[in-house]
């Protein structure tokens, strides 16, 4: 299921407020801010902090 890019337009990041990068091939949405990647399951943009893995120091630059 593909997520609806109008919706990704305005998802920010709920630690940091900013804007977050589509992640397409790992289906993430990238918060450099936060140091953070939200899952995308089932076209489903999951942004719960908890839920999110930490990016790692080469995926922060």
């Amino acid at each position: 299921m593909e997520t609806d890019p109008k919706l990704l337009e305005i998802l920010v990041c709920p630690v940091t407020r900013t804007t977050l990068k589509f992640d397409r091939e790992r289906q993430e949405l990238i918060s450099r801010a936060a140091g953070l990647a939200y899952p995308i399951r089932g076209g489903v943009p999951i942004m719960l902090p908890e839920e999110a893995r930490e990016l790692t120091d080469g995926e922060r630059h």
